[in-house]
């Protein structure tokens, strides 16, 4: 059974397209709940919130008990990385990250922040590993972060637009929300994406919308 799981996990390097799917849907799904079933802001975080412990706590038990790694595994081998047997997964901070934004930011920057991570976050990181061949720091590349650029830019522009007749002030947000976008994914290195994504977007565009109040 280990040998199987284990010839299944991929690996950070490989493309891994499944993965990035579940990442785009789940987030997709979640706020198209959140829409529909128009919740406020709080009450969507508050949800998420319990749901990113919830998490933690099934990961440190996996964790501990070889037994429930075991079944963890095989039921979520196809969305799982390698370097995620002995570790935390992505999910909990998933939860968390969009939990924090929720409840920390004002709804629509909220809703931009963790657009950044659902499209962003699979993207660039598509690219980089496509087309990465000028590293910036380990597992960030020049190409995977223009490519994150542009998303969290195009983003920006695109919902903005909803509110705000498009002008030099969104244009001007967007390039700089495409930037805090791209710097909230480098700082990865340290956080996982998931978590410092949405939560330092979040806080960057909270800033900048007091210069350009788009939001």
């Amino acid at each position: 059974m280990r040998a199987e799981i284990k010839n299944t996990l991929a690996l950070r390097s490989e493309i891994h397209l499944i993965r990035k799917l579940w990442h785009m849907g789940t987030g997709l799904i979640g706020l198209s709940v959140y829409n529909q079933l128009e919740l406020e802001a709080r009450q969507m975080g508050m949800f998420l919130l319990i749901l990113g412990i919830a998490a933690l706590i099934v990961e440190f038990s996996r964790l501990n008990f070889p037994v429930i790694n075991t079944i963890v595994l095989k039921f979520m081998k196809p969305f799982m990385r390698e370097s995620e047997r002995s570790s935390l997964s992505g999910f909990p901070f998933y939860a968390l990250g969009a939990a924090i934004s929720l409840l920390l930011f004002s709804e629509k920057i909220a809703i931009l922040s963790i657009l950044f991570l659902i499209f962003s976050d699979p993207i660039s990181s598509f690219f980089g590993i496509l087309y990465g061949k000028d590293k910036i720091i380990t597992n960030k590349s020049v190409q995977g972060c223009v490519a994150g650029f542009l998303v969290c830019y195009s983003l920006t522009f695109l919902y903005g637009s909803y509110f705000y007749k498009p002008g030099i002030d969104l244009l001007l947000f967007s390039i700089i929300a495409g930037a805090i976008g791209t710097i909230s994914e480098l700082c990865s290195v340290v956080i996982d994406d998931n978590l410092t994504i949405p939560v330092l977007s979040g806080l960057g565009l909270t800033v900048i919308n007091f210069i350009f109040p788009i939001f």
